[in-house]
């Protein structure tokens, strides 16, 4: 279902566009996107649009795949909301905002009992209930699961329900500008990626929800074209704030793989799923020792994933890795029978390689998997930029420094939910965009975007796309240091020179969507690079060795914004307290007994 299109032609040379009038445009079509779109139709809000990128239901939620965090206590009773809180964060080092994670562990019970009733295919117990796994870092088991399929099944019962609403929505289409004047949020200008046609939307209310950051890294979990830093840096570009960019989390179970086979080198870096762990699976250095005993000897494989990440990345450095420069994670102590129930989709992907889990191992090392940091937003999702919110990955302050296994997907819904229902009890109408943004913004974008379309350049588009990537590995990665991450920056500068200069395809071509990826990757990139430099301690996934120990003083956040002539400026700002319900349970010292899974 589409929203109404009127048709303008451009005059003095600008080229002609559709304008789309719509209340609210979701940009991003995954788990965010979908959860506040539903918000609004059960709140009667039906001037809506959503846009993806890809065809409906081909987004980054369906990688998802171990599990979603609430406290139903389907296992253990004794988990509550406020544990959930507690372990949240203690997973981020006390950095995240108090007040959004009590937001988001209040409300998942509920959020997972509203996807049970709309039909998500989860996991049950003999006796029928959503079944729950260990996690790493969390004191009970509180994830809940749909074999190792979640994100893609959650996604599934979201779209139905949807759909059930007739909420309308939009395939195909890229945005490349939000309009805004810096103090309000007035819609957005994109294309469609088949015709190649304009599109600005004129909305009342403008939602990013387009995911992260994590494809800045040459190992990453995602698909090349997603999770590169669009929304961030949409935000950035319209006024709004970022917060926390310095951290990235490295997931520590990527695929590790000989590259130069045909077969295996597209899996290079993706994700085997922290269910694998959470189902009993351990880990083995090439010399056949249980290393994480010597790391973490009570959480093992289940502690942080910084902590895991960390001592994979140690064993390697220190010539223990295989030769594929991983380490082996084995469940061969596990029934097939067993795997194929609880891991059916990582079991498929190692059986079409040639790899039988349940008789032996597969090799992994540390990949880019998440990014904590991303859009400033207050209590509701709402940027700085009236009228311009940011959910999901795309927002900060939730995870803090490190994020607990289980709680992305929690944010979607939850945070989902709460600004849906802001936005409803605000909604007035499209509104109308101003003449002086269409012609000052909307108009220049367009015309950059036609100069850009089929131009001539020295560089590949995909040879700088991969530079950067490179260039983040090198000096933004699991460990690093001022100097290096100083010559990242000076690289970066270099880098945006020959990103000026690349030879790009016509607009319908994956070529010239790269392109304005790359734009998108160049903000981000520098917000993490400036980020860790200005953190003087090592926190959860930013671990500097110059700086190894946490510093107390350094329980604040960085924000980002723009500075005059295309500059960054940062400040720093002390973060909040938890409520005496949640330092309660942080004083009752509850850990997860990796040991029960022996």
């Amino acid at each position: 279902m589409n929203a109404p299109e009127t048709t303008e032609t451009g005059s003095s040379g600008d080229p002609g566009y559709d304008t789309v009038d719509v209340s609210v445009l979701v940009i991003g079509a995954g788990a965010a996107g979908a959860r506040t779109a539903i918000e609004l139709a059960e709140r009667g809000i039906n001037d809506v649009l959503v846009l993806g990128k890809r065809s409906h239901g081909d987004a980054h939620t369906t990688w998802a795949r171990g599990g979603i965090n609430g406290a139903l206590g389907t296992h253990d009773p004794e988990d509550s909301w406020a544990v959930h809180a507690a372990d949240t964060l203690n997973e981020g080092h006390f950095l995240n905002d108090p007040g959004k994670v009590e937001t988001v562990t209040k409300q998942m019970p509920d959020r997972l009992r509203e996807l049970d009733e709309w039909e998500m295919d989860f996991s049950r117990t003999e006796d029928g209930s959503i079944d729950q796994r260990f996690f790493g870092a969390q004191s009970f088991r509180r994830t809940a699961f749909a074999g190792d399929h979640t994100g893609e099944s959650m996604l599934n019962a979201l779209i139905d329900r949807a759909q059930e609403l007739s909420v309308p929505y939009r395939e195909n289409v890229m945005i490349t500008s939000v309009l805004s004047d810096g103090d309000r949020a007035y819609g957005a200008v994109g294309f469609d990626m088949d015709t190649g046609d304009y599109l600005v939307f004129n909305a009342g209310t403008v939602v990013l929800a387009t995911g992260g950051y994590a494809a800045v890294y040459n190992r990453h979990t995602s698909r090349e074209d997603e999770n590169n830093g669009d929304g961030p840096a949409l935000a950035y570009n319209a006024g709004a704030e970022l917060m926390d960019m310095e951290f990235v989390q490295f997931h520590p179970t990527g695929m590790a793989v000989n590259e130069s086979d045909p077969e295996w080198e597209p899996w290079s870096g993706r994700l085997v799923t922290e269910a694998v762990r959470g189902e009993g699976g351990r880990l083995y250095n090439a010399e056949g020792e249980r290393f994480m005993k010597r790391y973490s000897p009570d959480q093992m494989e289940l502690d942080a994933r910084d902590i895991v990440a960390r001592a994979i990345a140690q064993e390697i450095a220190e010539g223990r890795g295989t030769e594929n420069g991983g380490v082996y994670l084995d469940l061969s102590h596990k029934s097939e029978s067993f795997i194929r129930e609880r891991l059916p989709r990582m079991h498929e992907r190692f059986d079409s390689l040639g790899v039988e889990m349940a008789s032996e191992p597969v090799e992994v090392a540390p990949t880019a998997h998440y990014g904590m940091g991303g859009v400033a937003v207050d209590e509701y999702g709402e940027t700085s930029v009236s009228s311009l919110f940011a959910i999901g990955e795309t927002m900060a302050g939730v995870h803090g420094a490190n994020r607990l296994g289980g709680n992305s997907l929690a944010e979607t819904v939850a945070f989902g939910a709460v600004t849906g229902k802001r936005i409803a009890e605000q909604v007035d109408g499209p509104g109308r965009i101003p003449g002086q943004i269409v012609d000052d913004i909307a108009k220049p974008q367009m015309r950059d975007l036609t100069t850009l379309a089929g131009r001539d350049g020295t560089y590949g588009v995909m040879s700088v796309f991969t530079d950067l990537q490179d260039l983040m590995w090198e000096h933004a990665g699991i460990l690093r240091d001022e100097d290096s991450l100083r010559a990242g920056l000076d690289e970066l500068d270099a880098l945006r020179e020959k990103a000026s200069d690349m030879d790009v395809g016509p607009i319908t071509s994956d070529s010239f969507e790269f392109a304005i990826d790359i734009g998108f990757m160049l903000t981000a990139a520098r917000a993490v690079l400036r980020g860790a430099i200005q953190r003087t301690e090592s926190r959860g996934a930013h671990h500097r060795t110059d700086y190894p120990d946490i510093d107390s003083d350094w329980r604040r956040n960085i924000y980002f914004e723009r500075a005059d002539v295309g500059g960054m400026s940062t400040h720093t700002e002390a973060v909040g307290t938890p409520s005496e319900a949640v330092q309660d349970a942080l004083d009752e010292g509850y850990e997860l007994d990796y040991h029960q899974l022996e």
